[in-house]
């Protein structure tokens, strides 16, 4: 396989997602990626970009995380490499050569995944808002032939696009489109962060939807926890 520059930077929501990312790193040996926590949300993650200093030109980010999906072909627990993310109209495609790579890598039979299946090739919906109704993320799907849905995709693309970084985006699937999940506007701030108390409310209102929410979010962050273990330990990407 032609070599390529390694990973510098995986770029992870902070919270549980960040937490699942950090443990795969536990017990591997050698030079790691420097794993970020970045804010929720698509304003806040672009005001933290637009603050900080991320990396030079030809480097190469992986941001990592959960999702939502807007298909029926896509269910729990399912590992996602982005091909590009859709926002209003507008478009931002991920770096082929870096896709096509991690997608070797995680197929390789030497390097089992955590499922039964390869990761799968998909199109995202990145929202500024939380999609938690299954009714509209089925609409969203087919209209938009969308597969899967985030809130942080296509402004991390945008901002690394243009500063001539390449990215990759892989995720795991968190909540399918057959059902409702909390509606948990209310416990996120405006600075990407959760607030406890108004979290807890909306999940007690909905228990049957949080329960599913919390069962599948647990499914995920553990394969998102083996999927990066598996990256990084079984697989040189040199």
């Amino acid at each position: 396989m032609p070599n390529f520059l390694p990973i510098n930077t995986i770029l992870v929501p902070q919270g549980a997602e960040y937490k699942a990312v950090c443990r795969a790193f536990r017990g591997v040996t050698g030079s790691i990626p420097t794993v970020v926590a970045i804010p929720v949300g698509m304003k806040p993650l672009r005001k933290y970009l637009q603050q900080g200093q991320f990396l030079a030109a030809k480097s190469r980010v992986l941001i990592m995380g959960i999702c939502g999906s807007l298909s029926d072909r896509h269910t729990v627990g399912d590992i996602v490499l982005y091909q590009d993310c859709v926002y209003q109209g507008k478009q931002q495609e991920c770096d082929r050569t870096f896709t096509a790579k991690l997608y070797s890598a995680l197929s390789t039979p030497h390097s089992p995944l955590p499922t039964p299946h390869s990761p799968l090739l998909v199109k995202s919906l990145t929202s500024d808002r939380l999609i938690w109704s299954a009714a509209e993320k089925r609409r969203l799907g087919e209209t938009l032939a969308a597969d899967v849905v985030d809130m942080e995709g296509f402004t991390a693309l945008e901002f690394f696009n243009a500063s001539g970084v390449d990215v990759a985006i892989l995720r795991v699937v968190s909540d399918d489109c057959q059902h409702n999940i909390p509606d948990l506007t209310p416990a996120i701030n405006s600075d990407g962060s959760l607030k406890p108390l108004p979290l807890a409310i909306a999940m007690l209102r909905q228990p049957l939807a949080a329960t599913r929410l919390i069962r599948g979010s647990l499914t995920a962050l553990k394969v998102l926890e083996q999927v990066t273990n598996r990256l990084f330990s079984g697989y040189s990407l040199k």
